[in-house]
């Protein structure tokens, strides 16, 4: 199998349109989901449960609303899924924004346990469930964007800007909280913290417009035209990609549940060893700047050498970070911290992220690609993303230790280098060279 890749081609006009829009509307409504991890490990912990507490079992309670969130994110799949296989791939990304916006700016105005007692924490958590509803449908149209408006040559690196606007919309919300923080302590506890979530009114306008403007998927424009649509796609692809569904779900645990390990849990694991809060949100948000460009760097990479060895390549180099990334943040070193951060994000967890859209894209046929791809995304990220935070607290809590996160880390890895062997037996490999992803294929 030759993996030397052929010439570039150039960038078609018509796909950086698409590239733009993908990594705005991406960029905000990602902002909005990330403000919630952020919030739970610094102040909802506070804020939304009984003053006496104790802090790091406010935090689980916190992260337990997280992961409600993310037990949500497989129902959006399947809604703007639908929505994107039957109707329309715009259409649908504009409903996600639009229902993302609002819950997080609700989330600006709830009163807090101080104020309505349960009813508190319950306002959040429902709220969290919508925004978990619109993220399970953002993720798929997002990288469908690209994906499907750009040349097979190109696929991995095009698609990797996808991947690039959950970035931004990280830094931006991590950047946001650095500043109000800024506040005198009181008033951040009693007004500044509303102040990022608030902010997404004005997002909210920026990314409808230009998503109201954007033409429609080519791939999807053609696959209706051919009267290829299902009458429910969610139960088309289920059936005709189940082992491609499981791999994926398998690609997606070491990926999404170790980005959680390190964007939140580390936050709550560094403030619990001493780490001054501000330098870890730092650390975050010179990691995820960083993560930008490699990500862009490995999407290329995997149209050279393959998707699978770029991937296997990410979980590979994660699973031996897992013992010292902490060890670099008891150091509590500044440099050493951002160190850190920046490879296990940039490197370790961009590898496989970068790698992930045009993987997923060329496992499912078009008519599906919509709903498979939400199904299988959003279904790994339930157990993986979800419950990530949330045991990493609880086995800090028991073990007072960072040992038994990083063996949790090593064990999601594992899962998803099976997932990698298993995916050598699909009729749709991502493990091909640039020459060979030039040349169509059809899975039926």
């Amino acid at each position: 199998m030759s993996t030397t890749a052929s010439p570039a081609a150039p960038i078609r006009p018509g796909a950086r349109r698409y590239i733009v829009a993908s990594l705005v509307g991406n960029s905000l409504e990602w902002y909005d989901f990330f403000l919630y991890a952020t919030a739970s490990a610094v102040v909802f912990g506070h804020l939304f449960f009984p003053a006496d507490t104790d802090p790091l079992v406010g935090t689980m309670g916190a992260f337990a609303g997280f992961a409600v969130g993310f037990a949500a994110r497989p129902l959006g799949g399947v809604i703007f899924g639908h929505i994107g296989d039957k109707v329309s791939r715009k259409t649908s990304l504009v409903l996600t924004l639009a229902l993302m916006g609002l819950s997080t700016a609700l989330m600006g105005l709830l009163p807090t346990y101080a104020h309505v007692g349960l009813w508190a924490p319950a306002l959040l958590i429902l709220l969290r469930i919508l925004q978990g509803i619109a993220a399970g449908g953002e993720w798929g149209g997002g990288v469908l964007l690209i994906s499907e408006n750009s040349g097979s040559k190109r696929r991995g690196l095009l698609s990797a800007f996808s991947q690039g606007g959950i970035c931004l919309g990280f830094v931006l919300s991590s950047l946001v909280f650095y500043v109000v923080q800024l506040l005198p302590t009181e008033q951040f506890m009693a007004w500044g913290w509303r102040i990022p979530f608030l902010l997404s009114v004005v997002l909210l306008a920026v990314g409808t417009y230009i998503r109201t403007h954007l033409p429609e998927s080519s791939e999807f424009t053609e696959a209706k035209k051919q009267d290829g649509q299902h009458r429910v796609p969610a139960l088309a692809a289920l059936r005709s990609h189940p082992r491609e569904i499981l791999v994926a779900m398998g690609l997606r645990v070491a990926e999404n549940g170790g980005s959680y390990i390190f964007l939140s849990f580390s936050i709550v694991y560094g403030v619990h060893v001493g780490v001054d809060k501000g330098l870890l949100l730092t650390a975050v948000a010179v990691s995820m700047v960083f993560s930008f460009g490699t990500y862009l760097v490995f999407g290329h990479l995997s149209d050279r050498f393959g998707r699978r060895t770029i991937y296997t390549a990410g979980a590979s180099a994660m699973m031996a970070m897992a013992f010292p990334f902490f060890w670099m943040l008891d150091a509590q070193t500044p440099a050493v911290v951002i160190l850190a951060f920046m490879i296990a994000n940039g490197l370790c967890h961009g590898a496989m992220i970068g790698t992930q859209p045009a993987f997923f894209h060329e496992l499912f046929a078009p008519e599906v690609r919509y709903s498979a791809m939400s199904i299988a995304h959003e279904l790994a990220a339930v157990f993986a993303g979800g419950l990530a935070p949330l045991i990493a607290t609880a086995l800090l809590y028991r073990f007072d230790s960072s040992v038994p996160v990083s063996l949790y880390l090593i064990g999601m890895c594992l899962v998803t280098l099976v997932a990698l062997a298993a995916s050598t037996r699909l009729r749709r490999t991502a493990d091909q060279g640039a020459t060979e992803l030039s040349q169509p294929t059809a899975v039926r």
